[in-house]
């Protein structure tokens, strides 16, 4: 080496260099989608795309069409032999898993396993679920989760069919899975995100989708509790570039992916359906204890409305710090209404039927809040 490239070679150049290395290698990154064909999934491999990234996805090929653009692997995620040949495609710059929301704990980390020589990071997504306070409690990333081993198969944490209390079953299933994620990459290679509400295009769940073909019919639209109410959905597209971004990171970690606090309201919501749909209906707000009393189930009848403490409290200062950004909600609300109005149609999904009052009872209830408010109910 002479003199002046020595001199060439002070920490400053290196550092550019190391910079640009860093930047190219995002520019061409190689990534695969556990999942890919449908809402979340679909979403992460669209914006990989946009990004110029090259985007192998793996699943079994029934829940829709695969994204243009992509290498399509074909394969079941609970089936070793499937796995070791996945395996054999690699190597990536990091795996995006969207596509485990029915997987135990135990199939988590067979597949974390299986692809943890063939992937340098592991980016999982969870849910606020994971933490044993949601939806009572206030939470940040350092609130306690549930319990749930890495190996646990579907059995564990079973709750007898008449249990009225937290949903654990499903929390301590995606707690465990998060272990199984660190067990398999380590904390320096693996991200958890846990996401609360999401909604956009393609939502499968239905519960924007139900509000929106609400506000389309007309009339007086039941609006529960009160329209200043904080809410915190957050934009599939907005959490696939987060989830992207994390994947070209170099730290691992975990992050409460929702909108922040304030962001959005309940009224602010409903004004933007009725706003994207013609402005068709009119909110007739009914306090929570009215609802209460009445026995409407929370989150499912009246989609977004549930009266817990800390299920719309969750901090996101982590996350907007590493880079998450959060759209409008009224964006997403009208962003859904096209893609309706376009044929727009969500994979078939049993929970979506749990979703929406029905409409006798929505006008019953209408019609009992106005004579008990005529007699001097107080909420």
């Amino acid at each position: 080496m002479t003199s002046s490239s020595k001199t060439l070679m002070t920490p400053s150049v290196i550092k550019v260099l190391d910079e640009l290395v860093i930047g190219g290698q995002d520019s061409c990154m190689k990534i695969l989608v556990m999942g890919g064909t449908w809402f979340l999934g679909r979403a992460v491999a669209e914006e990989a795309l946009r990004r110029g990234w090259k985007v192998s996805t793996f699943n079994r090929g029934r829940s829709g069409p695969d994204v243009r653009g992509v290498q399509p692997l074909r394969g079941d995620r609970t089936e070793a032999e499937d796995l070791a040949e996945l395996s054999s495609h690699g190597p990536w710059d990091a795996v995006v898993d969207t596509s485990s929301a029915e997987l135990p704990p135990k199939g988590v980390l067979t597949g974390a396993r299986a692809l943890k020589m063939a992937a340098e990071r592991y980016v999982y997504v969870s849910t606020v679920n994971a933490y044993r306070g949601w939806p009572s409690d206030p939470l940040t990333e350092a609130s306690e989760l549930l319990d749930g081993p890495p190996d646990a198969d579907a059995d564990y944490g079973r709750l007898p069919e008449d249990w009225d209390g937290p949903d654990w079953y499903y929390g301590r299933q995606k707690a465990g899975a998060e272990r199984a994620v660190l067990q398999a990459f380590g904390e320096k290679r693996s991200v958890l995100l846990r996401p609360g509400v999401i909604l956009g295009p393609g939502e499968y769940v239905g519960r924007l989708p139900w509000w929106l073909r609400r506000a389309e019919r007309g009339g007086r639209v039941l609006a529960p509790g009160l329209p200043s109410k904080p809410i915190q959905p957050v934009d599939v597209r907005d959490v696939a570039a987060f989830a992207l971004d994390q994947a070209a990171a170099s730290v691992g970690g975990a992050y409460n992916v929702v909108a922040p606090i304030g962001q959005a309201t309940m009224g602010g919501f409903l004004d933007a359906c009725l706003e994207a749909t013609g402005h068709r209906g009119h909110l007739s707000w009914v306090p929570d204890t009215f609802l209460i009393e009445a026995g409407v189930k929370q989150w499912t009848e009246l989609p977004l409305w549930r009266t817990h403490a800390g299920v719309w409290n969750i901090a996101s200062e982590r996350a907007q710090a590493a880079g998450l950004v959060c759209r409008p909600l009224a964006e997403t609300v009208e962003a859904t209404w096209q893609w309706l109005l376009g044929g727009g149609l969500p994979v078939a999904h049993p929970r979506a039927d749990e979703h929406g009052i029905e409409p006798r009872k929505e006008q019953r209830l209408l019609e009992e809040f106005d004579a008990r408010a005529t007699s001097g109910f107080e909420s």
